[in-house]
């Protein structure tokens, strides 16, 4: 029987962090931010918050990582810290709607740039159904053809990110404003709407521990790519929105949906904006790569502990990828691209997103109450900064309940929907040893 190859190094994990995290929000989010608080303080304050949480969240899965380095990551721990129907659930929504939901959107959004500056006479949804099945085949080839098309494309994002950032100080005369830190509009409702996006934009670190099984070294190497890339995307951030601020200024930034674009275009003019255009169709497609390689081992994960079909565990003898696992996420993605209902379908999983980030928080409070002593990494500053982490990822849930209750009881309905269907697969499971 073939078994996952151990093929990824600590370069490799910390691209998969970081491809995890950028895609099309961070040249986009800035002007949400700036429509919710009205000066640059509070504007890179929100940012550097947001940071914050994906920093005390890196800290988080980090410890996990080198307690189980086990393939599914997220998926493992919930699985140990709390008993196999919470991971299944997680596992069942992930596939259902979190990760094919906004990978389809995802695709939609590159669908679109490439339409923009190929001008070419197709539809989006076939240009989005195209992207996925390009690296489902591709990722179908082995982990290390996966890795090398996302590490390339994040490289190719970082790039991009960079030059817009040096053409916005370099070449544009900043734009004046007074100085105030805090308006008198401010309050900490509009501070909590600011964060909302701020926190989707760094969401994504999660997914690297998803293919901790074929990392040379996942107890050392996962760790320390969680807290280089989580840093690393936190600089990326912080700087194109001071460029932006820079640039456009608070108000001007607030007035303009496509920020990262207004920035070019001020710097080097249609070309500039065409560049950027690219950059976040690559940026996109990245992160649609990412996601093609990293979540396929939750469901083979689920597969083999009997708790989905056993074709979902499969491995192709020659290149030992999870082939039916990655096809199974491709052909979902694209029938909801092709659907048109993937913005409507991640309304509903808003709240359930954060509800399972808060939850690995509170397995690692669990397990290191289990296990006081553990090698290799410990959260600093635990436990405050994961109750800080904790916290954070319940507010947000009880944010978007607040706001959005409808589409929240959806999301939730969908997700109790995976517990009949775990004891259905769990009847029928004879005993087997976890993956």
């Amino acid at each position: 029987m073939p078994s996952l190859l151990r093929r990824l190094g600590l370069f490799d994990a910390v691209m998969l962090v970081m491809g995890g995290i950028v895609g099309s929000g961070i040249f986009i989010n800035p002007y949400v931010v700036a429509q919710q608080v009205h000066t640059p303080f509070l504007i890179l304050g929100a940012w550097a918050a947001g940071g914050a949480v994906a920093l005390a969240g890196a800290f988080v899965y980090a410890e996990l990582a080198a307690r189980r380095p086990q393939v599914g990551g997220q998926y493992a721990y919930l699985r140990e810290a709390f008993h196999p129907a919470v991971a299944f659930v997680y596992g069942w929504v992930l596939l259902l709607v979190t990760q094919t939901g906004g990978m389809a959107a995802v695709a939609v959004t590159f669908s679109r740039y490439f339409l923009e500056i190929t001008h070419a006479t197709i539809s989006e949804g076939a240009v989005a159904a195209l992207a996925l099945t390009m690296l489902t085949v591709v990722n179908c080839f082995g982990v290390r053809a996966g890795s090398t098309v996302q590490s390339s494309l994040m490289v190719l994002k970082i790039v991009a990110i960079a030059a817009l950032v040096v053409a916005g100080f370099l070449l544009v005369k900043p734009v004046v404003e007074p100085t105030v830190l805090v308006d008198r509009s401010f309050s900490m409702t509009s501070f909590g709407a600011a964060m909302t996006p701020v926190l989707f934009a760094y969401g994504g670190w999660q997914t690297s521990s998803f293919v901790a099984g074929e990392m040379k070294n996942p107890s050392r190497d996962l760790p320390r790519a969680l807290l280089i890339g989580v840093i690393a995307v936190i600089v990326l951030y912080m700087s194109v929105t001071f460029v932006c601020l820079r640039t456009l200024g608070a108000h001007g930034l607030a007035a303009t949906k496509t920020p990262a674009s207004a920035v070019m275009r001020a710097a080097l003019g249609e070309r500039g904006a065409t560049f950027i255009a690219l950059g976040i169709a690559i940026s996109t497609l990245g992160f649609l790569s990412q996601g093609m390689l990293t979540a396929p081992r939750v469901y083979f994960a689920m597969a083999k502990d009997g708790l989905f079909f056993r074709s979902v565990a499969w491995l192709d003898p020659r290149t030992a990828a999870p082939v039916v696992a990655i096809a199974l996420q491709g052909v979902v993605a694209v029938i909801i691209a092709l659907s048109g209902r993937y913005e409507q379908i991640l309304n509903y999983v808003i709240s359930v997103d954060f509800i399972s980030f808060g939850m690995t928080g509170v397995a690692l409070l669990i397990l290191r109450r289990r296990e006081p002593a553990s090698r290799g990494f410990r959260a600093p500053g635990h436990p405050f900064t994961t109750l800080f982490f904790i916290v954070s990822s319940f507010a947000v849930v009880i944010s978007t309940i607040a706001k959005y209750p409808a589409n929240s009881a959806i999301g939730l309905a969908i997700l109790l929907t995976g517990v009949p269907v775990y004891f259905l697969w769990s009847a029928q499971r004879g005993p087997r040893t976890p993956s």
